[in-house]
């Protein structure tokens, strides 16, 4: 019989992201483990990316129970005549009125660990019972927000149930938290509320190597590395790779383009190897990008021409921009958690077989998985010299590839059946 496992999340289709896909894909293939997923999520979150197409990729089986949240930023959109407002937004806007300074510090210093946390006392009164009922043989939490892993923490001291705690990225060293103005007293509420949750949870989970040593050295215990992955079943059947014509190169990079994500130094790569010689090179930005990267190609008449922003696309459509692409450009964060950095889209870029190129740290953890499995190069965003030898070398089509990618240990499914091997080993008795 299959035991019933309380899945507590935030983002959910249709949401987009690659924290929206971990969990979706967890759930898809669980019951294969011998455990029914149960997802409990917010009815009316807020958040950027939407993806309607995720929401036909949930399992018709899957129960999915949605509760109601109260965020406090929905009432600083109304008075703003905005839909939807939160600090992530503001962080990135370079005028700021007193409103939003004044959002901003409340969200430092009155919201720990984030403004989801009115969710929480709500959400543990309506989930209570049922976990004491034995409706569930298990919880997890992912965040962040980080919020969810208190709803976990609650249920856990109130009913003993086995809990999974989900750190998708860190919490009191996470970079997010030194942009805003955060009083000592509230940093020191952040790590004592981690604390707590990592001494309380049965297991805690994380997303890369390097995210895994630094919990370990703050929670003095063993912590569990289960990375993000791919989907076979997502490359479409018809999907195939496009040969490199000569004197012609197209870079196309999925995903964000935000504050900590910077791909300016391979733009100017680009423009100084090219400009004069009479090839053809574009650039394909597909997601949502940041104003100044729009500004900084409209500045520029030769970039202009050759950078392209066809905005958001559904998780299926952007198959088609990676069939288009000789290369795929991963645009690393270049910040202090900059070494554990590992996007989701790193493993589908990989299960494409088209060559990747990075920017970040070249000893971090997407650069041994990329290493690794023979599928490219990460260089760092100040190496100008370095980025301009390699794009000289994808556009003469001189890139050395392994024979096959060597990936199948990120495969969605693989990862599943490790996590429910945790689910049993903190479970059976």
């Amino acid at each position: 019989m299959s035991r019933r496992v309380l899945i507590i999340t935030y983002y959910w289709p249709p949401s987009g992201g690659s924290g929206v896909q971990r969990w979706l894909k967890f759930a898809k293939y669980l019951p294969d483990s011998g455990w029914e997923p149960v997802i409990f999520t917010p009815e009316n979150p807020d958040f950027d990316l939407q993806d309607e197409s995720l929401q036909k990729e949930i399992p018709s089986q899957l129960e999915v129970i949605k509760f109601p949240i109260w965020e406090p930023y929905q009432l600083f959109s109304k008075v703003k005549g905005k839909t939807k407002t939160h600090p992530g937004r503001l962080l990135e806007q370079k005028d700021r009125g007193f409103l939003e300074k004044a959002a901003i510090w409340m969200r430092a210093n009155l919201l720990v660990p984030d403004p989801r946390v009115f969710w929480v006392k709500p959400s543990v009164k309506f989930l209570i019972e049922l976990v004491k009922n034995g409706q569930f043989q298990a919880v997890i939490t992912t965040g962040p927000p980080h919020s969810m892993h208190l709803i976990g923490l609650e249920l856990k001291r109130k009913t003993g149930i086995p809990w999974i705690t989900d750190f998708r990225d860190p919490w009191s060293q996470w970079e997010f938290l030194d942009q805003l103005p955060m009083t000592d007293v509230i940093r020191r509420r952040h790590q004592s509320l981690e604390q707590q949750v990592l001494g309380e949870a049965n297991a805690v989970l994380t997303i890369s190597p390097t995210f895994q040593i630094d919990l370990e050295k703050l929670a003095e215990r063993k912590i569990n590395l289960l990375t993000n992955g791919y989907d076979p079943t997502d490359i479409p059947t018809d999907f195939s790779l496009k040969d490199k014509e000569s004197g012609k190169l197209h870079l196309v990079y999925s995903g964000v383009i935000d504050s900590i994500r910077n791909p300016i130094p391979i733009l100017k790569a680009m423009k100084e190897e090219f400009v004069e010689t009479g090839e053809e090179v574009r650039m394909t930005f597909v997601g949502k990008v940041s104003e100044h990267l729009r500004e900084f190609v409209k500045a520029d008449a030769w970039l202009v021409e050759r950078v392209f922003f066809p905005g958001y696309v559904s998780h299926g459509e952007v198959f088609g921009f990676y069939a288009k692409a000789d290369t795929l450009v991963l645009i690393l964060t270049d910040t202090k958690n900059a070494q554990g950095n590992i996007p989701g889209k790193l493993f589908e870029y990989l299960a494409t077989g088209v060559p990747v190129l990075a920017l970040g740290d070249p000893e971090g953890d997407s650069a041994k998985i990329l290493q690794e499995a023979g599928g490219g190069e990460v260089i760092r965003h100040e190496d100008f010299v370095k980025i301009q030898i390699a794009l000289r070398k994808l556009m003469d089509g001189n890139i050395e590839r392994e024979s096959e990618v060597k990936i199948d240990r990120f495969s969605r499914k693989s990862l599943t059946q490790d996590l429910a091997k945790i689910l049993d080993e903190h479970t059976l008795s």
